[in-house]
């Protein structure tokens, strides 16, 4: 009779069984690991799956949380186990993404009319390491070949780029297009890349347009007002990236999803900080620039740069729910920083161009 009570009664761990711990994924924080979100029905003491077993209370919908700011990390939620922060890593890609932003503006800053040969070499470095990471978290069919072609198209719009008698994108379109088909040719040779072609058309174009993206930050510093834009805008979208990641690993609330560990304060703050930092560096440069011009790019470049980071994290959440095998976790975390400044550069330059001038 004591036995079958037990059974009765129930604990909250067989609501919600733990989920096992997936360190291998991440070697960053063995104790705060990331979690598959899921819901988790029971058996009740009916027999059937009931979602809560009964007890001397009837439920123990007393003892969930109403809102995600009322848990900590770790917790569960209406059924849904939040993923945790990590906020050593939080910290790591916040820093990445601040030495990344100054890379790419030093090297525009000691770019010339006769050297825009180091700033290239430049552009191909971050360029590589956009190829691996998104090839890699993407994996579209012939990851191989998608990153050869990738590689060679880099290659392609840098020198472009640079020697072209008019500086200008058209160039650049020209190189994304022929990339991109000879990206699909190489995955209709494959069997298993014929199979899957269709699905994997977005992903092929989103790589490709990202590795040209960057390359128009060289074209940008042949114009007049080129290198001071790529200044105000790319220190925009390196502090909003910075900043919102800084904000998460000490306060990442309020979550914006159980299952995405990044929260809106963050998000807002970076923004607010980039759009300042871009109004500060406008009132210190000459004209066109000014404090309510460097606002402007600063809002549009910070607000691109923060929300494209959020995008990557959303859409790595939905790869582990969907049950994908996880990628190396280097260039999981390398994705959003990179992605970033992949869509702030032609932000940049369409700033200069329709607004500046």
């Amino acid at each position: 009779m004591t036995r079958a009570r037990t059974a009765i009664s129930g604990t909250i761990a067989g609501v919600f069984p733990s989920t096992p711990s997936d360190g291998d994924r991440d070697p960053w924080d063995a104790d705060n690991s990331r979690h598959i979100a899921r819901s988790a029905p029971s058996r009740s003491s009916s027999g059937f799956y009931a979602g809560a077993p009964e007890g001397e209370s009837g439920t123990i919908s007393s003892r969930r949380p109403r809102s995600l700011e009322d848990v900590d990390d770790a917790a569960v939620h209406d059924g849904i186990e939040i993923v945790p922060v990590r906020r050593n890593l939080s910290l790591a890609i916040a820093g990445f993404a601040a030495l990344l932003g100054v890379g790419l503006i030093l090297g525009a800053q000691s770019s010339g009319p006769d050297a825009r040969l180091p700033y290239a070499i430049v552009i191909f470095g971050v360029q590589l390491m956009f190829v691996l990471a998104w090839t890699m978290a993407i994996r579209p069919p012939a990851p191989g070949i998608v990153a050869s072609v990738c590689a060679v198209v880099a290659l392609g719009a840098d020198y472009s780029a640079v020697s072209t008698a008019q500086a200008g994108l058209a160039p650049l379109g020209y190189v994304a297009a022929g990339g991109f088909l000879l990206a699909v040719l190489g995955q209709l040779i494959r069997r298993a890349g014929r199979a899957r072609v269709t699905d994997s058309l977005g992903s092929t174009l989103l790589i490709v347009i990202g590795v040209v993206s960057f390359a128009s930050l060289i074209v940008l510093t042949r114009k007049p007002i080129g290198t001071q834009t790529v200044l105000v805008c790319l220190a925009a979208a390196g502090v909003g990236v910075f900043v919102a990641r800084l904000t998460d690993a000490v306060f990442a609330k309020p979550r914006l999803a159980p299952q995405v560990p990044r929260g809106a304060s963050g998000i807002i703050l970076g923004a607010m900080l980039g759009t300042l930092t871009a109004a500060v560096l406008g009132s210190w440069l000459v004209l066109p620039f000014n404090p309510g011009k460097g606002a402007v790019l600063g809002l549009i470049t910070a607000g691109v740069a923060v929300l494209v980071d959020l995008a990557v994290d959303y859409a790595e959440t939905s790869r582990n729910m969907a049950g994908d095998a996880p990628t190396f976790w280097l260039a999981r975390h390398m994705q959003g920083p990179l992605g970033a400044f992949a869509l702030a550069s032609p932000a940049a330059y369409a700033l200069a161009i329709f607004f500046l001038s």
